[in-house]
Order: C-alpha cells, then structure tokens, then sequence
C-alpha cells in the first residue's frame, strides 16, 4: 500500500510554506516556494509539486491538503469597494455613518479628526420597507415591491456584491432571506450576503460592517477557490483531493463552505501559526507561551495560555471592526522585507511597507531599489549570502548600496545605519508584545516567546531582552510553523444566537430550546464535512455580562440541561473571568445577564508527532565555518556558524553564535546560550537580570 501524507500549505507576502506529513510514521518534510503575488494558486500548485517530488509521491497519495490564505485579507486591506452596496431596514440608511462613539487614541492632541469614508458610500445604501422588533415579530411586512425596484437600482449602479443587513434580522431572518430571493430572481449573478447567516448577533453597526465584508471578499474568494481547486485535481475517482482552508477561529473547513462564508478567513495564516507554535511547544511542557511569527512582510503576536491561543470576538482587520470568532492576533508590519525610510521629520523609520515577494529586498536582486530589514542583517553578517540552504542567493553587494544610500542622507556611516534599521525592528516588535501584555495587566516575563516565521528567529534573542524575558523557543523547521499548525488543528464551526435575559429572570426552557437548536445545526454542519460520529465534539458556551455594561466575557457551558445549578456555575465562571481580565469582579452585588449562547462543532483530527532528537551526533559540534557578525553593544565580532541539525540533545552553544537551517537563521547573541531540548526545539537562554 503506498504512502499517505496530508499536506500543509501556508501562503505568506514572500514566502508560500510548505509541510507533508507521512500519516502512517508521523515523518515531516518541509520546503518553501516563492509566492506569486498576482495569483497565489500558482505558488500552491508550485510547492505541491516540490513536496511531493522530495518525498517521492505523487498526488493521488495525498489523503487532505490544508491551506492558509491571505487573499481575504490582502482584499480588505486594497479597500477596492466600487461594486459593493448595502441593504438595510428604511430609516436606518446612515447606520454605517454613524457607527460607534470611538475615534482614534490620538485625537485629543489633534485640532479635528474625520471619519474615513465607510466601506459603502451613502448612494449605494439602499432601505426596504419592513421592520420586527429584537424578539424577531414581524411587525411591518417587507414590501416586495420596494425590494425590485431596489435590484433595479443595484442593476444600473452596476453593484456585484450586495450586503443585507436587517434590524433585528438576528432574531427571525425571514425577512433576509426573501430579500436575496428577490434580488437574485432580478440578478442571478448578484454575490449576496446576509446578516442572518453572517452573523447572527445584535449590535447593528458590527453585525453590518462585518456582513459587508463577508460580501465585498466573497467574489474574490470564491474565484481564489476555484482556481485553487482546479489547481489540485487529481486522479481519485471524484477528481480532487480534499481540499481544506484554515478559519481564524482556529479550526479547518472544506474549501466549498468556506466560499461560502469568506469572512471565517480573514486570519487564516496568523491563526495557523500561532495554534502551531502552541501546539509544538504544548508538546514540550511549555504551557504558557507568547508566539512571535514574524516572516517577510509582518510580525503576528498572540498569547497563549494552558496551550490554548486567546480568541476574541471584537477583532480587527486593519481599520474596520470584525465580529467572528477569530485568534487573538496582533500584526504589526514588521518583517525581513520592511523597507527602511526616512520620515518629513528626518527620522528613520522601518516598515509598514514591505517589498514583498516581488522586487523583494534589493540583495534578492529582482530589481527592488529599497533598503530593508533582510538588507540590514545580510550587511551586519547576521545572515548568510544566500536563502532557502542555498537555492536562493543574495546580493550582498546591492544590499550595502542600499544601506550606503540612506546613511548618506543621515549622515551615519553604513554600519550604524544598518545597525539602527535591525534596533528599530526590534522594539516595534517590543512595542506590540507590550500592547498585548503590559497594557492588559500581564508579565511578558511570565511567558516563554516562541518565535518562528523566517526572521523570527534572527530578532527573538533582542527583542526578550528588551522585555526582561529569559527563554526562548525556536520550534524545528522554524520558517514552516504555520504551516505545520495546518495539520494539527481540527475542523470547527461556530455557531451562535442572541438570547439576552437577566440570571434572576432566566427562562430556562428558551435557554436549552436555543442550545438544541444550536446543537442541531452543529451536528448538521458535522455531517456535511463527513466527520464520523466518534470524533465530534461540541462545545457550549456563553457571553455574560454585569447587568448595565457594554461589552460581555465568554464563559464555558456545564454539559448537560441547563437548570438553576447550571447556571450558578456560568455566573461563578464569569465572575472569575471579569477578575482574571479586568481586575475587579461584582459577586453578589450585581445582576448578570445573559446575552449570547454559542456551540462550536469540532471534528478531531490526528495530530502529527514530533520525532524523538537524535543523541547520537557528537556532543559538541563543530563549527561548519565563521564569519564577522555585528552584535549591538558589542560591536562586530568572528563568529562561528552551526548547522541547526548537528546539535544533539546534549550539546550546549554559548553566544555568540549563528545557527543557520533551510528557512530560517538564528542568532545566539553574547551571553545567551543555545541547546535543543528532546523534540528538537532549539531553547535559548539568558541569566535572569
């Protein structure tokens, strides 16, 4: 019988990653391919054909492959919403207008600030005639009417994606769904999105903004899967693979449901990586950790506790707010292709900006004529002359040209600048673990950061010193951890209803009716993506607040009915949650409410295991070679160079030294020291200060 593998595929800015898995030995093979900005399905096919050829298979031995994108993403953050409309009950056509009372944190040091354009302009707003109240009675009948000569008007505006969001719509969509049916009897070719089946949830303004950019990602999400999947046909009797993409909540769902509800994709590589990085080091006993997955274009930050990822329901996709389930990600633009610049006020800057795969840094010698972070690090001796163990050379030369230029126009020398481009990296990154530790009341010090990505590894050591962090963990195969946490999630989808009510008010046959709708849907969902009966999962859980405030704490559900015992257990895990996140808790003094009831449909997967280290190479290994390497604070300093795979479990690195493998680079700074731990996860560590 021949090999089965599952297939991880992760697709970032500059780099697509890639992991197979042999099912039966648990054997990992992971390489990269360059990403194809214009059409990523291009760089999907590439690298699974290079997996494939490295492992010797072809792909009718592939049992699943998963994939992490970024096209929903990179989507939203273009803004491009000429052809996208909205929807909404009459009287209510400024609803995005209005939104919320928030303006940006700077604001009181500025002299006025103006709202952004909303994602749907005023005259692609359109009211229908109907109305219900929040228990979903129908109390003014939608005007069907109205509704066509609404398609008309989407017809000569020439809309192709529609958003429709109705008040109350979460409460009874009926209204919704003969909206679309008449729209689409007008317009077949309309892509349409409705609140009710988006996101089911009070709070107008959110349910809105989030079901306009379920529809405005869809068309483009749906041709990617399209392409995407004719990519992958192989010669099973049904023509493909199973083709799997990762949702921000942190779990996989056939490529077919997803086109259908893009917006679970908006976090789809981030969300991989840091489950991955959680998972593996999880595996080592490290429990509580903070992942730094920073790559070509961005660095992403999540906290991770009791192996767990956190996961928020109030995220953010660059300025628009994105009420789905998603990991907690934080993403600053930060990474080997941040372009160096100078800002008005002659300061240097580093990043947002990134030059991507394609130029990509000048050293790639593509044509890129902007000094980056990679720049930097190739100049400083940081990184070797070449990428990927060889297959891709750099430039060193170009790299200094760019440096040379900028230093020019501040009058440093070249080493300086460099110096200063590789500093300024850093603590934009220290700045972003300190938003998602310091400002919430946590110790970055009582975290493990677990870096990865392809530069990860070359920043880590700095930017936990900067922090007061002592450890360090560098999972194997660094470069390719989103891409092996593809495989080690499980299929999961979220499902969730409105039901406020009071906990001294509770009406708990409406309580458990709504869970075994939820529970019904969830088991439905399950058995579309033919999960068997004995690896489901389904998990309760609620959000609860203080009677009076603004924003509620997801709290897990007792299994089981819901009765006055059940729900003294929820309010007693919320008052713990509200101190644990807040501070302060109001047991016994005030009234809780609930407000929204969720189940999540989980079907298991089998996780791949780690191979054992081997511990027969030598103990201390010899250096493959050395060169010059500038350390801040220390200066430049003959270096030796370690290839990552000849340190046995045994052996111990002081700094400085460099440890170079096929994606990924580290720096082991003075006084620091390296060794791998039983699983093959690099550990470095400093003396506490």
């Amino acid at each position: 019988m021949p090999d089965r593998y599952r297939v991880g595929i992760d697709t970032g800015g500059t780099f697509t990653d890639v992991v197979a898995v042999d099912v039966a030995s648990g054997r990992l093979t992971a390489t990269k391919t360059a990403s194809t900005p214009d059409d990523p399905s291009r760089a999907l096919g590439a690298g699974l054909d290079k997996v494939l050829t490295l492992v010797g298979a072809g792909r009718s031995e592939v049992e699943a492959l998963i994939h992490g994108t970024t096209v929903a993403t990179n989507a939203l953050l273009e803004e491009r919403f000429s052809g996208l409309a909205l929807i909404t009950t009459a009287g209510f056509r400024h609803i995005l207008e209005i939104a919320r009372q928030s303006v940006p944190s700077g604001y009181g040091n500025s002299y006025f600030w103006v709202k952004p354009e909303r994602i749907v302009p005023l005259e692609r707003v359109h009211e229908v005639d109907e109305r219900m109240n929040h228990r979903g009675e129908i109390l003014r009948r939608l005007d069907d009417d109205c509704v066509r000569r609404v398609a008309r008007l989407l017809a000569e505006q020439d809309v192709e994606a529609v958003a429709i969001s109705l008040i109350h719509a979460y409460a009874n969509p009926e209204h919704e769904r003969r909206v679309r049916g008449l729209l689409l009897a007008e317009n077949p070719h309309l892509t349409v999105s409705i609140s009710s089946d988006v996101l089911p949830e009070y709070r107008e303004y959110e349910r809105t903004m989030t079901t306009c950019i379920d529809a405005y990602v869809k068309p483009v999400m749906q041709k990617y899967i399209g392409r995407a999947s004719d990519t992958f046909k192989t010669s099973n009797d049904d023509g493909s693979m199973p083709f799997l993409i990762m949702q921000s909540n942190g779990g996989v769902l056939p490529a077919p449901e997803v086109a259908g509800r893009p917006i679970t994709t908006l976090l789809s590589g981030p969300a991989a990586g840091a489950l991955g990085a959680a998972y593996l080091a999880g595996l080592s006993g490290h429990g509580r950790v903070l992942t730094v997955d920073a790559g070509g274009t961005s660095t992403d930050i999540c906290l991770v506790d009791g192996g767990e990822p956190h996961v928020t329901t109030e995220g953010r996709v660059g300025r628009f707010p994105v009420k789905v389930p998603m990991v907690d990600v934080t993403t600053i633009g930060t990474g080997g292709g941040s372009i160096a610049w100078i800002d008005p006020s002659g300061a240097l800057r580093v990043g947002p900006k990134s030059a991507g795969a394609d130029p990509g840094p000048m050293c790639y010698g593509r044509g890129g004529n902007a000094a980056t972070l990679t720049d930097a690090n190739v100049m400083l001796g940081r990184l070797p002359a070449y990428l990927l163990g060889g297959e891709m050379p750099l430039d060193v030369r170009r790299a200094r040209q760019g440096i040379d230029q900028l230093a020019k126009h501040l009058g440093v020398g070249p080493e300086r600048l460099a110096a200063g481009v590789v500093e300024i990296a850093d603590w934009n990154q220290v700045n972003a673990v300190r938003q998602v530790t310091v400002k919430k009341g946590l110790d970055p010090r009582d975290y493990t950061m677990v870096a990865f990505g392809g530069s990860g590894p070359l920043q880590a050591p700095r930017v936990a010193e900067l922090l007061g962090m002592t450890r360090v963990l560098i999972p194997p195969n660094p470069g390719n951890v989103s891409a092996y946490g593809l495989l080690a999630v499980d299929l999961r989808s979220d499902l969730v209803t409105t039901l406020v009510q009071r906990e001294d008010r509770l009406d708990l046959t409406t309580v458990n009716a709504a869970y075994d709708d939820l529970i019904r849907r969830a088991e439905q969902e399950l058995s579309k993506a033919a999960v068997p009966q004995e690896l489901r999962r389904l998990l309760r859980s609620a959000d609860i607040r203080y009677l009076g405030e603004a924003y509620e704490v997801q709290v897990d559900v007792p299994a089981g009915v819901i009765d006055e015992v059940a729900v003294g257990q929820m309010t007693e895990r919320f008052h713990e949650r509200h101190e644990r996140l807040y501070g302060y808790e109001y047991r016994g003094r005030q009234v809780c409410e609930l407000v929204n009831l969720r189940v999540s449909a989980i079907g298991l997967v089998d996780r791949p295991r780690l191979q054992a280290a081997d511990e027969e190479s030598p103990e201390q290994p010899s250096a493959e070679s050395s060169r010059a390497v500038h350390f801040l604070g220390t200066g430049v300093v003959e270096t030796p160079v370690f290839r990552r795979e000849s340190l046995a479990v045994s052996a111990r690195l002081q700094g400085p030294a460099v440890l170079e493998e096929y994606g990924s680079t580290a720096v082991i700074p003075p006084g620091w020291q390296a060794f791998p731990d039983g699983l093959g996860n690099l550990i470095l560590e400093r003396p506490a200060t």
